[in-house]
């Protein structure tokens, strides 16, 4: 009755709308998820398919082409590229006729249904409990993750079977009942590729013996099957493979991301290298089995099989692209007490096993080490290193929770718009901070050079004729000072040396150091800073996209001195120093002005010294001077810069609000405080 009076209508009503509220925005999104794998598959299939016959599913041809496997007598690795067990050829070999008949349509969309399915049973056996929420959004987002790993596309795009294997162990381990059944699958799954057989001591260790049993026996008597139809090729591939030779390409190649393929990558050979691998492989092996075996009993089975597939991975002689789908199931894994720590090892695993490693580590030569092995180095840390939570852990469900400041009142009535964009106390994870800047920023580089196409050649003259329209304008309207103050600049040798080394060297430093003074001493500004910073960068390669323009230094004819580039030959179709590295013709807006201006701005407003504001002031002002000086970009570039820098603050306030005032490191460094135990009476 007394709710009724208060409000007017019952309260089960009221709760009714909104558990049905919540209903409807469930089910949208999980339609919206599927809706973007949807959208995935077709990709997939358009990319394959788009592709010419000759340059598609190239593993494939090896078996239908005019000397593959169908049309030659003789072995299977003499005559082909063929990377398999002799079991997997024995086998596949009578089913590839439907291939030869329907070459990339069948087995294309027979690999996508692989797919799905994976998706769907890793997404069931989520160790328990998870909230409705979870269950009903994980399968949509794990067909998208698998549909955008490299292990996926590279497999689509080859015609390899590698998905069978992962998707046979994860069957067996949680769909399947009765515990031979679930070893023979496995057994399979090992004779298609037999470092699986690490889950045979998985299941003896949670006490099923006989599946570890069955899959044992499966194994070699599938083996032994082969062996007796093909000796031949039984020996090339129990013998010459394993003892390092490896097949479909060298063992040292960068694609073989196995420790075998990392120590012959470091230069070790013969005897040494062949201990090395086998030691370092047995403890691989031994310590990867007994975490699986440890979270296995925790009840997190699919983290157990993820650490044990990695740990698979690292002692294969040869683990090619196509087989490091195990790597990606370790998402699942939870690592970090904070709240905002949880997010960097599923990120991390993300972005390994969906971007090329050039992204992930910069270009540089002291890091081709670390690049060159990323995954491999993602499978280590998952089977060896990386504490994963155990679920007795008061951490586990209930990870500390993340500190926000107070909302300020903003001035328009709508705004923020996205009030989920709570300014946040506490500091960013450093290494989740930096693995995104790197990523972002390999990302712009892309998209920058791509903006003509892809070379500079291919947009020359579109952004030559946008070069004469913007120093038409600048004639206009009287501010084309770019030829007089370049020629001017050039006379004074100091002057030209002074601006040479600040459009050199303050580009990056300055936003940079901003960032690290901001992130340790003023988290929450941190945030807001690096958010108005992403929108503005976001913006600028809007700009790239849509007005590729030549710099004054690259317009001929109109005399400009590249002090910072050196003389340039405009006799050539591609031309310009960096030409290989960056998009030249990237100009309006001009991003050296811009993130200058950015610092300038943050300095200003947060310095708490008058002359820290003005030094911060004048770095806008001698970039500026740098850009036009050296003829690297048009006073209106400036301009460009200026005005994507405004509407990244502008988007930065419209989508999050003002600026939090709790910006003290007290703040920051602050831990909740416990409940406080009442009192006994």
């Amino acid at each position: 009755m007394a709710n009724v009076e208060h409000s007017g209508r019952p309260a089960k009503a009221f709760g009714a709308t909104a558990v049905g509220g919540a209903r409807g925005r469930l089910r949208a999104a999980r339609l919206g998820l599927w809706l973007v794998a949807a959208v995935l598959v077709v990709r997939q299939v358009a990319v394959v398919l788009s592709t010419p016959r000759g340059e598609r599913l190239t593993d494939l041809e090896t078996w239908v082409g005019p000397n593959g496997v169908l049309h030659v007598k003789g072995s299977l690795y003499d005559s082909t590229q063929f990377t398999g067990t002799p079991f997997a050829g024995l086998v596949l070999k009578p089913l590839t006729r439907a291939a030869e008949q329907a070459l990339g349509w069948g087995w294309t969309f027979g690999t996508l249904l692989l797919v799905v399915a994976l998706g769907l049973v890793a997404a069931r056996a989520l160790p328990q409990p998870v909230s409705r929420r979870t269950s009903l959004l994980a399968a949509p987002v794990a067909v998208s993750l698998l549909l955008l790993s490299l292990p996926v596309r590279n497999a689509l795009w080859l015609g390899q079977i590698s998905i069978l294997p992962v998707l046979l162990v994860l069957v067996g381990c949680f769909i399947v009942r009765g515990e031979r059944t679930s070893g023979l699958l496995i057994g399979l799954a090992a004779a298609l590729q037999p470092t699986v057989l690490l889950f045979a001591p998985l299941l003896w260790f949670t006490g099923r013996r006989r599946a570890a049993v069955s899959a044992g026996v499966t194994f070699v008597a599938s083996t032994a099957l082969a062996w007796a139809a093909m000796p031949h090729d039984s020996y090339t591939y129990w013998v010459h493979h394993m003892a390092g030779t490896g097949l479909g390409g060298p063992a040292d190649d960068l694609a073989n991301e196995s420790l075998h393929g990392a120590l012959l990558r470091l230069g070790l050979t013969g005897p040494l290298e062949i201990a090395l691998f086998f030691t370092l492989g047995v403890a691989v092996a031994v310590l990867g089995v007994r975490r699986a075996v440890r979270y296995a009993r925790d009840g997190q089975l699919l983290l157990a099989v993820a650490i044990t597939g990695c740990a698979a991975v690292a002692v294969s002689p040869t683990t090619w692209q196509h087989q490091l789908l195990w790597v990606l199931l370790a998402v699942v894994g939870r690592v970090g007490r904070r709240a905002s720590d949880r997010y960097v090892w599923p990120v991390a695993v993300v972005l390994v096993m969906t971007l090329p490693a050039k992204m992930i580590l910069p270009n540089m030569s002291a890091v081709y080490t670390l690049r060159d092995n990323v995954v491999l180095l993602a499978a280590l840390a998952a089977a060896t290193l990386v504490p994963f939570l155990s679920r007795t852990s008061p951490h586990y469900q209930s990870p500390v929770p993340t500190e926000y400041a107070e909302p300020v009142p903003a001035r328009l009535r709508h705004v923020p718009l996205l009030p989920v964009l709570r300014r946040v106390l506490t500091r960013p994870n450093l290494l989740l901070e930096l693995l995104l800047i790197r990523v972002t920023y390999a990302a712009y580089q892309k998209v920058r050079l791509a903006a003509t196409g892809g070379s500079n050649s291919a947009g020359r003259a579109r952004a030559e004729h946008h070069g004469h329209e913007i120093l038409d304008i600048e004639r206009f309207m009287h501010i084309d000072i770019e030829h007089w103050v370049n020629h001017a600049v050039v006379k004074v040798d100091w002057l030209r040396s002074f601006f040479d080394f600040y459009y050199e060297s303050f580009h990056f430093v300055v936003p940079l150091s901003v960032l690290a003074v901001l992130y340790w001493r003023r988290p929450v500004d941190y945030r807001w800073a690096r958010s108005s910073l992403g929108f503005a960068t976001l913006l600028a390669l809007v700009g790239f996209w849509l007005y590729p323009l030549a710099p004054p230094r690259l317009l001929p004819g109109l005399g400009i001195i590249d002090t910072v580039h050196g003389v340039q030959d405009f006799s050539k179709p591609d031309y310009g120093t960096l030409t290989a590295l960056t998009n030249q013709y990237a100009a309006m807006p001009s991003l050296h002005f811009g993130w200058a201006l950015w610092c300038g701005v943050v300095i200003a407003v947060i310095a708490p010294r008058w002359w820290m504001k003005t030094l911060g002031l004048l770095h806008p002002f001698f970039t500026v001077s740098a850009i036009v000086a050296t003829g690297n970009h048009w006073v209106l570039d400036a301009a460009g810069g200026a005005a994507v820098v405004g509407a990244g603050f502008g988007l930065a306030y419209l989508f999050q609000g003002p600026r939090a005032r709790s910006t003290t490191t007290t703040a920051a460094h602050k831990e909740p405080a416990p409940e406080r135990q009442p009192s006994p009476s």
